[in-house]
C-alpha cells in the first residue's frame, strides 16, 4: 500500500512536469483551454503581470537546474513576495513552493497562498487564475496522499513495536521459565546427592 502510494504522488509529480515543460512551447493554447470562454484579446490588461509563459520557462529551470539554481530561483521569489507583495510575486512564489524537487518545497505553504490569491482573481489575469487552480489542486492532492502515507507509516510502526513488545514478553516468559527449571534441577540434585550420600553412609556401617 505505501508503494502504491510513493507511485501516486510520483505521477502526479509526472503530470506536473510535462504540464510545465510543454507549457514553454504551448502556453497560449493550452491556458485558452483550460480556461473557459477565454479570449485572449479580450483579457484584461493588468500592468506589470508576467506572461504565462514566464511563470513556466522558471518554473522549468526550477524543476531541472542544478541546487545553486533552484536556491537563487526560491530566494528571489520569497523576497519579491515579502518586499512587494502583490497576486503575480505572491503566485510566483506560491507556485515556486508547489513545484517539487527542491528542498524547500512546501505544499501545505503554497496550498494556503494559492487559496488566498483566488479570492483576489479579479486582480489577476485569466492565465494567473488557470495556473494557481492547477497548482491548487495538485498540491491537494498531494498534501491528501502524503497525510495518508503518514498514516500507513504510523499504523505500520505500531503494528511493528506490538509484534515486538509481544515477542519481548515471550523471550521473557521463556527465560522465567528456564529459572523455574534450573531452580527444580538443583533441588533435584540436591536431593540424589543427600540419598546417594545416605546409601554411602549405611553401607559403610553394614561393613
Amino acid at each position: 500500500m505505501r508503494n502504491s502510494i510513493g507511485q501516486s504522488v510520483g505521477v502526479i509529480g509526472a503530470v506536473l512536469a510535462v504540464l510545465v515543460l510543454s507549457g514553454c512551447t504551448q502556453t497560449k493554447g493550452w491556458l485558452d483551454k483550460v480556461t473557459p470562454g477565454s479570449n485572449r484579446s479580450n483579457e484584461p490588461v493588468i500592468l506589470g503581470a508576467p506572461d504565462a509563459d514566464d511563470y513556466l520557462r522558471e518554473l522549468e529551470r526550477l524543476a531541472t537546474g542544478d541546487p545553486a539554481t533552484q536556491v537563487e530561483i526560491f530566494a528571489d521569489a520569497e523576497s519579491r513576495a515579502t518586499l512587494t507583495p502583490d497576486p503575480s510575486t505572491i503566485l510566483r512564489f506560491a507556485l515556486v513552493l508547489a513545484t517539487p524537487g527542491h528542498t524547500e518545497t512546501d505544499p501545505e505553504r503554497a496550498q494556503s497562498l494559492l487559496r488566498e490569491l483566488l479570492t483576489q482573481a479579479p486582480l489577476m489575469t485569466p492565465a494567473e487564475i488557470s495556473l494557481a487552480r492547477i497548482y491548487l489542486k495538485y498540491v491537494e492532492e498531494h498534501i491528501v496522499l502524503a497525510s495518508e502515507a503518514r498514516r500507513l507509516r504510523q499504523s505500520s510502526s505500531r503494528q511493528a513495536r506490538t509484534e515486538e513488545q509481544a515477542i519481548n514478553q515471550r523471550l521473557a516468559n521463556v527465560e522465567a521459565e528456564n529459572r523455574r527449571l534450573r531452580r527444580e534441577l538443583d533441588d533435584a540434585e540436591n536431593k540424589l546427592e543427600a540419598i546417594t550420600s545416605i546409601e554411602r553412609s549405611i553401607r559403610e556401617q553394614g561393613q
